[in-house]
């Protein structure tokens, strides 16, 4: 089942339209985070997939101290959920790097794994927010949400970076990271 969902995510002339419109807001960002050490071939493979296992981690772990931890546990969720975010931000610019490579169906599943994504990270936007203000049961289900819907987008992205080989690199994929052209 999740194979054939990710084979109507990549067919779909909805998933082409939010590409097209992910191109036109984030295109001047990719073309930048192209010429970073987030796009580079150090690795032989994408640094996008280790960057994720932060961000994730951290939210997870908040959702998981939510529901075990208890009332004493609500710093160290706030604290992962502020985390998660500032994680977010090189694991986004790398993501995009890798997808401004992309083209066809890879190109479309990773617009919506992508558009998956910013919507979680407003969850937790929302989340740090709700904690902060001393409202932890919302937090809590902004969280919840946020690591649902990251489950979704994960599916799309392991697809591109395990089946269709997305995150491979090699030099001559791509230039140096200190390569400015």
């Amino acid at each position: 089942m999740p194979q054939r969902v990710v084979r109507a995510v990549g067919a779909s002339p909805d998933s082409e339209r939010v590409a097209r419109v992910q191109e036109l807001a984030y295109g001047p960002v990719i073309e930048w985070v192209r010429r970073t050490p987030l796009h580079t071939d150090v690795l032989g493979h994408s640094i996008h997939p280790s960057l994720t296992d932060v961000t994730t981690g951290c939210w997870l772990s908040t959702s998981l101290l939510d529901l075990a931890g208890g009332s004493d546990s609500r710093r160290g969720a706030t604290l992962l959920a502020g985390f998660g975010l500032l994680a977010s931000v090189p694991t986004a610019f790398a993501g995009a790097g890798d997808w401004g490579e992309m083209s066809g169906a890879e190109r479309r599943i990773g617009a919506v794994h992508a558009l998956g994504m910013d919507a979680a990270t407003l969850l937790f936007v929302g989340s740090l927010v709700a904690r902060l203000r001393g409202e932890h049961r919302i937090g809590t289900k902004l969280a919840i949400a946020g690591n649902l819907i990251i489950a979704g987008a994960g599916v799309l992205r392991g697809h591109l970076a395990l089946h269709r080989g997305t995150a491979r690199r090699t030099s001559t994929d791509i230039g140096s990271a200190g390569d400015s052209s």
